[in-house]
């Protein structure tokens, strides 16, 4: 579904990028709602107004959305003085974790700013308007309600995905459960965004149709031939008093967190070798959050022809990562254990640009913000050798980011 004016599909849009002074991004955003992001560690894109918009669901969103953005970007006069990955026209993305039901949006902003290094632009697609600026608000009050599937039903499903994998049905099962946050006003995007921003420099803010979220695990960047991902899997938190270091030692001997690493990895390197002519895995380490710590493992590769972000994102989600081993079977307990739509939590999200190139990650540590509510998602990687309550409480620390930002902490 395109919702772009039928006017302006007709005609050619001016899209027009320049160079300008350098300001916080998200500090940029003029409204409480309709954000959309990307940021890390100051640098990104942020975006408002709708010059167009693609909706689409089912096992071929991937390639009617690529296609789609190709037709589109074929319709547009550009300027683009900057130069740069991310200037001239550029879509955000964020694509449905499973093919049914599903909802994946593509947003074509009518003005975009954005940030690499010491470039600092300001992209516009036609006549867009001066925007209103409303001040940032905050809620003063958040109270929490279970989701979909309850803490009680989480447990149990992991208990019986444990059963699964013991009996051989499978080798690793990422399930996931969700909480209702409701404020006493509507919520400010922007407010969540900058919380995020603040205590997760480290991960990729986004907001995409009301999906917010900081995302430590990059699924893929494209950037002419060159790809590169960040795996993560295998998670502790702080607990029983123990040291950054104790910890990341007791993670970097874990027979249970290797495993689940292992299949990560082992996923996405088997899906992108297809595509490339030179490939290489660096890790894993350890990258430390706040809330948790992950094994990391970075993946670059060099493209042999010229496959587009989004036919690349299609070929790797699921990830082992977000979904499992083998991708079918674990897809398919996942639909059975978990009983509810993830919509787009777990699912590629990020940006494209006019030439293919972009950034994808996947989005965990998400909310999804309507109104007064937040429905917070948070899930864990199964092996054979999970406990149940341990992976309750894994899931508790992964919802502490988005916890956080709600109530200003």
């Amino acid at each position: 579904m395109t919702t772009a004016p039928a006017s302006r599909t007709r005609r050619r849009q001016r899209v027009f990028s320049r160079s300008v002074g350098a300001g916080p991004l998200l500090g940029g955003l003029p409204t409480p709602t309709g954000a959309l992001a990307w940021v890390r560690g100051g640098d990104g894109l942020v975006g408002w107004g709708e010059a167009a918009r693609f909706e689409a669901s089912g096992p071929d969103r991937f390639a009617r959305a690529d296609r789609w953005w190709r037709e589109y970007r074929a319709g547009l006069d550009v300027v683009d003085e900057p130069g740069v990955p991310g200037s001239g026209p550029v879509a955000f993305v964020s694509m449905a974790f499973a093919d049914e039901p599903g909802h994946s949006v593509l947003v074509v902003p009518e003005v975009v700013l954005g940030r690499r290094g010491d470039h600092s632009w300001v992209t516009t697609i036609g006549e867009a308007a001066p925007p209103e600026i409303v001040p940032v608000t905050r809620p003063s009050a958040v109270r929490y309600a279970d989701g979909r599937v309850s803490v009680t039903r989480y447990r149990e499903a992991v208990r019986t995905a444990v059963e699964r994998m013991r009996a051989g049905e499978l080798g690793k099962v990422v399930l996931a459960h969700d909480l209702l946050a409701v404020a006493d006003a509507d919520l400010d995007q922007r407010y969540v965004l900058e919380g995020l921003a603040r205590r997760y420099p480290e991960c990729w803010v986004y907001a995409v149709d009301g999906l917010l979220g900081a995302t430590p695990e990059l699924l893929l960047r494209r950037t002419g031939s060159v790809v590169d991902s960040r795996v993560l899997a295998g998670t502790t938190w702080p607990h029983d008093g123990r040291s950054d270091a104790e910890l990341a030692a007791a993670l970097l001997t874990s027979g249970k967190n290797l495993d689940e690493h292992r299949y990560a990895v082992r996923s996405l390197v088997d899906t992108l070798r297809p595509f490339c002519g030179t490939l290489s895995v660096e890790g894993p380490s350890v990258l430390r959050l706040p809330n948790v710590s992950h094994l990391s493992s970075d993946v670059i590769g060099t493209l042999r022809d010229q496959p587009s972000l989004l036919e690349l994102g299609e070929a790797l989600h699921p990830t082992a990562a977000v979904g499992g081993t083998p991708r079918a079977d674990a897809v398919r307990l996942i639909a059975e254990l978990e009983g509810m739509d993830r919509g787009r939590y777990a699912g590629p999200v990020g940006w494209i640009d006019g030439d293919g190139d972009g950034e994808l990650g996947i989005a965990l540590r998400c909310a999804r913000v309507e109104g007064r509510t937040a429905r917070l998602y948070a899930g864990c990687g199964l092996v054979a050798e999970s406990d149940p309550d341990t992976e309750v409480r894994e899931a508790a620390a992964k919802m502490l980011p988005l916890r956080e930002a709600l109530e200003g902490l």
